[in-house]
């Protein structure tokens, strides 16, 4: 039987962790004839995120060294699904768009994006700073890989399981996404989106708007030309 691994890297997320869990549609993928595997990597909480993971059932990994990039390296390094998905745990993106963006992956494309700017947005959950960042981001991607992508920053990803391992990753923060585009791109996989919800985060974000966005406008740069 083909698995689907269901990944969230999470800090201090004891507020959400169990909710985004719960919402995993488990029955329609499982009834899609696939075995589903849900993973949350621990990047150094100290509350009761670990807790409740284990006791939704989830499968918890550790990555100490804290930074977005990291915990998701040692997290694709610990996966074997035929196809995986890679969804924040602060409950913004839903998890129930799995089975759509699935059968994008089963329908021949490489990797899949929940895309927020192509979605609709609860009142809130963007500011505007941020709006025009992630539009700036996508110019500057697109320019960059030709790939055409309205949202490279979402944090809402999947993959084929092969494409995941091929990619050389080295990002250590929030430049994770920026660092996969750059990989997917010049190595020519195929990539698809579709629009989705995206909901307003019930406590304070993690990443910095300007201070983030300067990296990750860096690392697609960087990567680029390197």
């Amino acid at each position: 039987m083909k698995e689907v691994s269901i990944i969230f890297p999470a800090l201090n997320e004891e507020e959400t962790i169990g909710k985004i869990i719960d919402e995993v549609p488990i029955e329609e993928i499982e009834g899609r004839g696939y075995r589903a595997e849900i993973i949350v990597v621990d990047n150094g909480s100290t509350d009761k995120t670990r807790e409740i993971a284990e006791a939704k059932g989830a499968r918890v990994i550790t990555e100490p060294n804290r930074g977005k990039g990291r915990a998701i390296r040692t997290a694709f390094e610990a996966v074997s699904g035929d196809f995986v998905f890679m969804i924040d745990a602060d409950f913004t993106y839903p998890a129930t768009y799995v089975p759509r963006m699935l059968e994008f992956l089963e329908g021949g494309y490489d990797v899949v994006l929940g895309s927020r700017l192509k979605g609709q947005r609860e009142q809130g959950a963007m500011s505007r700073l941020n709006m025009v960042g992630n539009h700036l981001l996508a110019l500057l991607a697109n320019f960059l890989y030709r790939t055409g992508v309205s949202d490279p920053c979402t944090g809402y990803w999947g993959f084929r399981g092969e494409v995941l391992k091929s990619l050389k990753l080295d990002a250590v923060g929030f430049e994770l996404e920026a660092n996969m585009l750059a990989e997917i791109a010049r190595k020519g996989y195929r990539i698809a989106e579709i629009p989705i919800l995206y909901r307003r985060r019930p406590n304070q974000a993690k990443l910095g708007s300007l201070k983030d966005g300067f990296k990750i406008g860096q690392t697609l740069i960087r990567k680029r030309f390197r």
